[in-house]
């Protein structure tokens, strides 16, 4: 395992994600794992590498506004490393230069220490300069997507929306009733866990390792329950979780169903699949059963089918855009185009159209996003009512970080009649 400093694994997830375009979180779980660093230093290398993803725009307005002519890629990866330190964090001036400098090819040291040391003498005139930058430059958002919710929101929803994403993300978990109550869960963590707004939900200042591998809870947003709730299984009910790994909400429908009936856990990614086994073990769920299964092909209803029987209720936490969980999912916003919400509608529609008739009569299908979007939301919701009239709408919901304080959601809850 090498030995590097927490800035040069930052410097190397950040030059991964730029040539790979591979998931933020992936790359940087990777980059972690080649390495031995101290709990202090991989929160270090975290925050950096995260940062600069939160505040690209912004950082490469300052570079430009320092710098004349052109950069290497690299070059530009370590500047918008040492500039975040600058601007955003209380790092010393000296310390962030020399550090950030050490990481560059020698060919590049001049250009890298130039344009950090010119960036510090002139910081109160670049930060007067960007207090009055466009939103899409002070808070590091694709100019569409301010665009989009600005028209469906309104302006200030979607200046909000854009101070929301930037926020680091508090730690969640939901406790494991199953196992240790949420009485005896916040005894044990004491001054680590503390009740939060959302029935079942702490929020936590670290990770309860302890708790985490025994079972006794599972990091998992309060938005993830709406969807739950909204399908409200109960015990000695057949349930189809149609895209459920990891397993999060799987976890919540076995715990309201006290480990009584069937869940039947769908997704089509194998790997994944092996993680939500892993996760359902550890969790004590009894009644879970996991399948592959790719929406896109016909189902499988013979005898002896896992989907050859219908089902008591429908989950479907459809494959989204994930804009309601931008603080989360950091890089997001930096690979969504303006016509992906379109296209992802269509798979949306895809899964419902081949789900639908595995819903027993008077059986019940909460359809249920991550997105902000009315293409991924109401307008499926609108189609799918008009396509199945034998399907009622009964209820709908939705969450706005902007409005509720709490990552965005959408669940829609059908009857068939």
């Amino acid at each position: 395992m090498a030995s590097s400093s927490a800035r040069e694994v930052a410097c190397k997830a950040l030059v991964a994600w730029r040539r790979n375009r591979a998931f933020a979180d992936a790359i940087l779980h990777q980059e972690l794992l080649e390495t031995c660093l101290s709990a202090s230093d991989r929160g270090f290398a975290t925050e950096l590498f995260y940062g600069v993803l939160r505040n690209l725009t912004l950082l490469d307005f300052i570079i430009g506004e320092v710098r004349d002519g052109s950069l290497d890629a690299t070059s530009r990866d370590l500047l918008r490393l040492g500039l975040y330190q600058i601007f955003r964090l209380a790092t010393p001036a000296h310390a962030a230069v020399f550090e950030t400098v050490a990481l560059a090819q020698r060919r590049n040291r001049a250009v890298v220490n130039g344009v950090l040391r010119a960036a510090i003498r002139r910081k109160d005139e670049l930060q007067r300069s960007l207090d009055h930058q466009p939103l899409a430059v002070r808070k590091s958002h694709p100019p569409f997507l301010i665009e989009r919710w600005s028209r469906n929101f309104g302006e200030s929803a979607a200046q909000a929306l854009c101070e929301w994403n930037n926020l680091p993300p508090p730690i969640y978990a939901r406790v494991n009733e199953l196992k240790i109550s949420r009485a005896a869960f916040l005894s044990r963590q004491g001054d680590n866990a503390q009740e939060g707004r959302t029935p079942g939900f702490v929020r936590l200042s670290n990770l309860p390792n302890e708790a985490l591998q025994g079972g006794e809870c599972y990091i998992q947003d309060p938005s993830t329950a709406m969807a739950c709730q909204l399908l409200a299984p109960q015990p000695g009910e057949r349930i189809l979780d149609a895209c459920a790994a990891p397993g999060g909400k799987t976890a919540l429908l076995a715990e309201m169903m006290r480990n009584r009936g069937q869940i039947v856990a769908c997704d089509r990614d194998a790997a994944r699949l092996t993680t939500l086994q892993a996760n359902a073990a550890r969790l004590g769920l009894e009644i879970v059963t996991a399948t592959a299964q790719d929406w896109s092909l016909p189902v499988d209803v013979n005898t002896g089918s896992l989907l050859a029987q219908p089902f008591d209720r429908i989950l479907v936490d459809a494959p989204c855009s994930n804009t309601g969980v931008m603080r989360r999912r950091i890089d997001v916003r930096w690979r969504l185009t303006a016509r992906d919400f379109d296209r992802r509608q269509a798979i949306q529609l895809m899964i419902l159209r081949n789900i639908i008739s595995l819903l027993k009569p008077d059986g019940v299908l909460v359809y249920g996003t991550c997105s902000l979007e009315p293409e991924e939301n109401e307008k499926v919701s609108e189609i799918v009512t008009t396509e199945h009239p034998f399907l009622h709408l009964e209820e709908q919901r939705a969450l706005r970080p902007f409005r509720d304080a709490i990552d965005g959601a959408f669940a829609v809850k059908f009857r068939r009649r």
